[in-house]
């Protein structure tokens, strides 16, 4: 399943919701993966999704083989970001 989220933080993807997307891509049952612009990265990279400068407003791809983890990533998204 792929999905596109826009960020609606004021900060953008700063480190308390990049810790909270890591955790929630770390207790997924498959591996997921964001993509801004031309580059990806594993979602339970903390340094490589803060590599990437996710700003609000900014529209992110995310991607992952399983769509139960695909929904529950999406709600801590919706939930966090």
């Amino acid at each position: 399943m792929t999905f596109e989220y826009t960020v609606t933080d004021p900060e953008g993807i700063h480190a308390r919701p990049a810790g909270v997307i890591v955790a929630a891509a770390k207790a997924a049952a498959a591996p997921i993966k964001i993509t801004k612009g031309a580059k990806t990265v594993e979602a339970k990279k903390l340094f490589a999704l803060m590599g990437l400068g996710i700003k609000c407003g900014e529209t992110i791809t995310v991607s992952c083989d399983d769509d139960a983890a695909a929904e529950a990533f999406k709600k801590v998204l919706e939930e966090n970001v």
